[in-house]
């Protein structure tokens, strides 16, 4: 799973602009429309974008054609949709890994977060959590800092994207590692 949690997912298309005008006999969508998932099958982020794209599909009574295109933290797909016709049949299921995170911490993107892309819907939103096991000693957050300040060297913690030096910084782009990274900090953890 490319990541363990999706904190916002925005279906974009590049260059709104670029697309047929509303006053011209066109009808949109004419043929299937590519929607690019940046992130591998299978996960999160491709889960919601199936289920959105069924709905639109049927609303639109046009086909979706899912595309995965993962690697690099989204990067990857999201680059080929910044290049991709702006004609409107090239949309892309970008995340806040793809679009605010891989930016900020992957050198080289190919891609501009705002100028390359435009919003045009919300279509899902999911908390973090934190969970353990059922028989773990800590019932609630605070007795999970306490524990983990006492016991740190005894716990394992893993999120989507962890660090491994063969996928540095391009790993440190999903929201999951970096808010795992941010809230360890916050509650005066140390980093392993």
């Amino acid at each position: 799973m490319r990541t363990l949690i999706t904190s916002l997912m925005t279906f974009a298309v590049f260059g709104l602009s670029g697309m047929p005008h509303p006053g011209l006999a066109q009808t949109y969508p004419a043929k299937p429309v590519t929607v690019v998932v940046p992130f591998p099958a299978g996960g999160p982020s491709d889960v919601v974008a199936r289920i959105v794209t069924e709905h639109m599909s049927r609303t639109l009574r046009q086909q979706m054609v899912i595309e995965n295109v993962g690697g690099a933290g989204g990067t990857l797909g999201s680059a080929r949709v910044a290049t991709a016709q702006p004609d409107g049949y090239t949309l892309l299921a970008g995340s806040m890994g793809s679009h605010v995170a891989a930016p900020v911490l992957t050198p080289n993107v190919k891609y501009d977060s705002e100028r390359d892309f435009e919003p045009i819907g919300l279509t899902a939103h999911s908390p973090a959590v934190i969970v353990a096991r059922k028989d773990f000693p800590a019932t609630n957050l605070n007795e999970f800092v306490s524990y983990l300040k006492q016991n740190g060297d005894k716990v394992r913690r893993h999120t989507a994207g962890s660090v491994h030096p063969l996928t540095w910084p391009a790993c440190c782009s999903t929201e999951c590692w970096t808010s795992g990274q941010l809230w360890w900090r916050i509650a005066g953890l140390l980093l392993r």
